[in-house]
């Protein structure tokens, strides 16, 4: 069976807080766990007033230790923000804690913040149904006016004066450092302590086929494609890696995970009206200003839309898959034989906490029963 895991953003409610935030994160991974999913990834994200997940590091730590078989990672660690010795360190610390449970997945978001800003509109592509998956119209922060916000936040980010670091440099000092092989450029030795030796499962997110996928193709890692994220570039991606791949000491052969949003009730209209907010979730990161709380349904059903706002989120409502269990895992499985994916990782965010619990569960159930 195809392995199913649930990314977590630890999502603010609206009327919430953090510290609601993670303790909501800290139960559905018990949850998840019990429910036989594989993984329990955190995303990092920073500025965010609806998101809590901007430590992954100590958040994962509080997770694996709240559980004691579900593996737990990073959705991914933003190279840009942190040094390579950083994370070896932090992770490091993590699989000592907890050995041979620990995930580092790693991205590119870091690199990428700077860029927005100069980021040029996507080529013309028309949405098109690839054996039943939909592969939207592609998004651009190109489309956001004013890009003062990402260049503030790359300067808050990284350290005054700081170089922004190659991703596939980090990469290799990653594994160097914990494969205990580390030199400098001038052949002087460092070692990392706790890091080395870790036995992290390292893995590569990406959002289209450019560097993440080339990175983790050339050096024989696996690769999380993000469907959730950038639907329009998923195939893309999983090509990309997979014409690129490498056979390493730990993959002979490509291993790809692909994301999905999810959200799953007993019925078609509970979930429907369980995901109302979604949309106006993703209207506030897509102008630029941030994932607000996670609105209630009838605080966005009370939303005057524009066609504009329509549009604007058009491709990752429309790639969202809401229902019964039934149907998710139909289009669940649509995505994993469109995608060829070895794993599917999951996210849902719902404004009631249980109705978050509720939706892993019965997918867990349906997956097992169905796929």
């Amino acid at each position: 069976m195809t392995r199913l895991s649930i990314l977590d953003l630890a999502p603010i409610v609206s009327g919430g807080d953090a510290r609601q935030a993670l303790a909501n994160t800290l139960d559905l991974a018990r949850a998840a766990e019990a429910a036989g999913y594989h993984r329990y990834w955190l995303a990092e994200h920073h500025f965010t007033p609806g998101v809590a997940s901007s430590a992954p590091a100590v958040l994962i730590g509080a997770v694996a230790a709240a559980t004691s078989t579900i593996r737990v990672g990073s959705g991914a660690v933003q190279l840009g923000h942190q040094t390579a010795l950083g994370v070896v360190e932090q992770f490091g610390t993590l699989d000592a804690l907890h050995p041979g449970r620990i995930d580092l997945g790693l991205g590119r978001s870091g690199q990428r913040a700077k860029e927005f800003k100069d980021a040029p509109a996507p080529p013309p592509q028309e949405a098109r149904v690839v054996d039943g998956l939909l592969i939207p119209k592609p998004f651009s922060f190109a489309s956001i006016a004013d890009k003062s916000i990402f260049t503030l936040w790359a300067q808050l980010l990284q350290q005054p004066g700081a170089q922004s670091p190659d991703f596939a440099e980090q990469v290799d000092d990653i594994r160097a450092f914990i494969a205990g092989t580390y030199r400098s450029a001038e052949g002087v030795e460092a070692r990392v302590n706790p890091g080395e030796g870790a036995e992290l499962e390292l893995w590569i997110l990406g959002s289209s086929g450019g560097q993440s996928a080339q990175v983790a193709a050339e050096r024989g890692l696996p690769f999380a494609a993000n469907y959730h994220v950038a639907p329009s570039a998923v195939l893309e991606a999983v090509d990309a890696y997979r014409d690129a791949f490498k056979p390493s000491d730990l993959h002979a052969k490509p291993h790809v995970m692909v994301s999905a949003d999810v959200v799953v009730a007993e019925t078609e209209a509970d979930a429907k009206r369980i995901a109302e907010p979604y949309g106006l979730w993703v209207r506030s990161i897509r102008t630029g200003a941030g994932a607000i709380p996670f609105p209630t349904p009838e605080e966005a059903l009370a939303h005057e839309w524009t066609p504009e706002d329509r549009e604007l989120i058009a491709d990752r409502l429309d790639t969202q898959f809401v229902g019964t269990p039934a149907q998710v895992v139909e289009r669940l499985r649509v995505l994993r034989d469109v995608t060829g994916a070895d794993e599917l990782l999951v996210t849902t965010i719902t404004h009631d906490h249980a109705d978050r619990v509720r939706s892993a569960e019965l997918l867990g159930r349906a997956w097992k029963e169905l796929s």
